[in-house]
């Protein structure tokens, strides 16, 4: 009899700490990490027909010389029409749903590895809990969360805010959650958080 593969869900909020949470878990665990947004990055290259789908919707101008999607470009469009922003997530989600259904197939059939981390800011929202063993959310207080892509990524408060707006709300992040890690004290505590879920799982 296989050993089950474990299929869990990283989500949270913009600065949240999300990426540390990961690291640990690929340096400590025989797993496979998948970040939606790659994906989502990957599946829209040249000659790929969610390429040729965005081209359809917005129009050329949203392609580089190269044929690649420009991200600033594609994302001022959405910024400006909620309709639009619908649809592209339409195109978008369910292929990126597709391609994480077909790894967490191809893990599971590798004994080597016991857990598959899948890091989305829009788990929740996207419908990906019928993929999932547990989600689990990475908690972060606001004013860190601010002061940290302030630091890391130049974001103003007001961007930063514009971002979290358009987010899920700490409750309704918590309440679709199996798991709660509180990273609201140093990075050795959040670890030792981390370590307690996955040794809960056994």
């Amino acid at each position: 009899m296989q050993n089950k593969t474990y299929v869990i869900g990283i989500t949270g909020g913009v600065g949240s700490g999300k990426s540390l949470v990961l690291e640990y878990l690929k340096e400590n665990y025989p797993c496979r990490i998948y970040i939606a947004d790659k994906i989502a990055n990957d599946i829209k290259e040249p000659g790929s027909k969610i390429n040729e789908k965005l081209v359809e919707l917005l129009g050329d101008e949203i392609l580089n010389e190269d044929g690649s999607v420009n991200k600033p470009v594609m994302a001022a469009k959405m910024f400006a029409s909620e309709e639009l922003t619908k649809k592209v997530n339409e195109i978008i989600h369910p292929a990126v749903k597709d391609y994480l259904v077909d790894s967490i197939e191809s893990a599971k059939k590798d004994e080597n590895i016991k857990y598959v981390f899948i890091e989305a800011a829009l788990l929740i929202e996207a419908g990906y809990k019928d993929i999932l063993d547990e989600i689990w959310y990475v908690r972060r207080p606001s004013d860190e969360r601010f002061k940290s892509l302030s630091d890391s990524r130049g974001y103003t408060l007001e961007k930063t805010k514009s971002i979290m707006d358009k987010q899920l709300s700490d409750g309704d992040f918590a309440k679709n959650s199996d798991r709660i890690i509180e990273n609201d004290g140093t990075i050795d505590g959040l670890y030792g958080k981390v370590k307690v879920c996955v040794e809960g799982l056994m």
